[in-house]
């Protein structure tokens, strides 16, 4: 087994928080996602979620943001592999942006699901 190294964990943290700033900054969608993310934490607060609806909510946020970053290293790959069109790279573009539609989709569900009931009253 290796030994622990602080330093090197140290720089595996701060790579991966460079990578989100590298998404923040270069995703118009990130910041929508973004936007999203905190309206629904403070909707959380207000409303006083159960720790079950709160789990199943940041599993949707971590799976859209997850779908994104992931969405986003395919195209800075495919860009930089193959920076002319090519039908190959634009399927496998189409299919990463699906994901990301694929776990949007499923998180507006599962806010649906969640916070519908607390708005019950209003009806």
């Amino acid at each position: 087994m290796k030994p622990f190294k602080l330093g090197v964990r140290l720089s595996s943290f701060r790579y991966a928080l460079r990578g989100v700033r590298v998404l923040i900054g270069s995703q118009q969608n990130a910041w929508i996602h973004a936007m999203v993310t905190a309206g629904v934490v403070a909707a959380r607060l207000a409303l006083r979620l159960s720790r079950g609806e709160w789990c199943c909510v940041v599993l949707a946020i971590t799976a859209v943001w997850t779908a994104e970053g992931l969405n986003t290293a395919v195209e800075f790959l495919a860009d930089a592999a193959v920076p002319q069109r090519h039908p190959l790279v634009e399927k496998a573009k189409d299919v990463a942006a699906g994901a990301v539609l694929i776990s949007a989709v499923g998180a507006v569900v599962i806010g649906a699901v969640v916070f519908v009931p607390h708005f019950a009253w209003l009806l």
